[in-house]
């Protein structure tokens, strides 16, 4: 990996100005420039996917971002014959006008990562 990860709350107090979800990832678009990417380094034999996006993104544009947080599961063994080694990461977010959970989930042979990064694109604009 040669970026810097960072933790969701980062936005915390922040506006955003645009999402835009496509093909597994994410872009956050700040009021001042500033872009982050929500997404999955796909590597090998893992399969990381947004599972569910529960309530209405739309909220979260235009208003402070009141809560950013990130929630998982620990594996609890397998789920089932195909699935060796799972993981279910939450990313709950509220602004005064509502709450989004982003719910993404990873699936391996439990050798790869089935996280979920987030980063500050770079040349993004402060």
């Amino acid at each position: 990996m040669w970026w810097k990860e960072l933790n969701v709350n980062v936005l915390e107090g922040k506006t955003l100005k645009d999402i835009k979800v496509k093909n597994n990832k994410i872009i956050f678009t700040v009021d001042d420039g500033t872009k982050y990417k929500m997404f999955h380094d796909q590597c090998c034999c893992e399969q990381v996917y947004i599972e569910d996006i529960c309530g209405d993104i739309e909220n979260l544009i235009g208003s402070p971002i009141v809560m950013a947080e990130e929630v998982s599961n620990y594996d609890m063994g397998k789920l089932d014959k195909w699935d060796d080694s799972y993981t279910w990461t939450f990313y709950k977010f509220a602004t005064v006008k509502g709450y989004v959970t982003i719910r993404w989930y990873g699936t391996s042979n439990g050798w790869y990562s089935e996280s979920v990064d987030f980063i500050e694109l770079e040349g993004s604009v402060k």
